[in-house]
């Protein structure tokens, strides 16, 4: 007699949908969106199929769709016209992002803004800050990173992400909000974010490649697990709301650290490269593409992600929306 047969309880979908431990919800996903500085854009990344940049008199349909998928949050990121060597377009207060922040404030009261806190898309030479001796510098940028997380949130950002690696970025970024009157603002660290051939495309979407060297003195290097959870016990001290893995997908062991060691909600950026390998494949025929999206994501959600952004967004609210 055969006591233990785990097979009785996958012997149909009833069952299957009662014992199911993780589930993908539409609350889960965070939907990024370009806004490219001038009028009358909407033009399709072809690096990444079904992903545009708009202008912001182009945002209508996209956000009507948006907010009729019940998708409630959107991460932004501005394409100015106008770059130089500190980015100094990132907190101008009349610049790309913080127009498109008070449009669909305006416009779409019940979505949650939340911005990129970074510079690779507005300096000149495509890195995340201010350049010395042809590196980052990280006091500098620092100070940088004030003006612009201030400029966010006077324009009404309802959380902001503070995307490059600069170490002491979630205190000073803290600091400037709660002695100018933003205390409840939340932000999300990109707390492991490591230096990863994955992005290729986002660099595309936003002309944001460096113009000399790399990345690799201040993004994570890919090899390393331990270092993740040293970052993530700094961003906790430092008063970080969320802490987040990026790239997600071969990062699961990470989101699981965290997920085990910390009691903060946990996000995860499933990025550019991750999505657009899924649409290659799809479109040679060579995968099921919504299957392998659905279970890639899932993945995240079994990993112990609690956030998920993603550039399927809008695809997997329409299949949830339909089941």
């Amino acid at each position: 007699m055969q006591i233990n047969r785990t097979r009785r309880l996958r012997v149909n979908k009833g069952i299957r949908n009662l014992v199911r431990e993780n589930r993908l919800h539409i609350d889960d996903l965070i939907y990024p969106i370009f806004i490219q500085e001038g009028k009358g854009i909407e033009k399709e990344i072809t690096s990444m199929p079904g992903i545009k940049r708009f202008s912001i008199d182009k945002l209508k349909r996209e956000l009507d769709e948006v907010v009729e998928l019940g998708i409630n949050a959107l991460l932004l990121f501005g394409i100015p016209l106008n770059k130089d060597e500190e980015g100094s377009e990132s907190w101008n207060d009349e610049g790309v992002i913080q127009k498109g922040i008070r449009y669909i404030k305006e416009n779409y009261p019940s979505l949650y803004i939340i911005t990129d806190v970074c510079f690779c898309e507005y300096t000149s030479h495509g890195h995340c800050g201010v350049i010395f001796n042809e590196d980052v510098d990280n006091e500098k940028t620092l100070i940088n990173i004030e003006k612009q997380v201030i400029s966010h949130a006077k324009a009404g950002a309802d959380m902001v992400a503070p995307s490059g690696m600069m170490d002491g970025t979630v205190a000073v970024i803290r600091k400037a909000l709660d002695e100018n009157g933003y205390g409840s603002l939340p932000i999300m660290g990109y707390t492991v974010k490591y230096c990863s051939s994955y992005y290729g495309p986002f660099r595309d979407a936003v002309d944001s490649a460096p113009t000399f060297g790399d990345r690799k003195k201040y993004q994570m290097d890919p090899a390393n697990r331990l270092e993740g959870l040293i970052e993530a016990e700094y961003e906790t001290l430092e008063g970080a709301d969320i802490l987040m893995v990026k790239p997600a997908l071969s990062f699961l062991d990470i989101i699981r650290d965290l997920r085990n060691t910390s009691n903060k909600p946990i996000a995860c950026y499933n990025v550019s490269g991750e999505y657009s390998m899924i649409k290659a494949a799809a479109e040679k025929g060579w995968i099921n593409g919504e299957e392998v999206m659905m279970e890639s994501l899932l993945s995240m959600k079994r990993a112990g992600a609690n956030i998920i952004i993603t550039y399927f967004a809008k695809e997997v609210a329409k299949i949830l929306k339909n089941k």
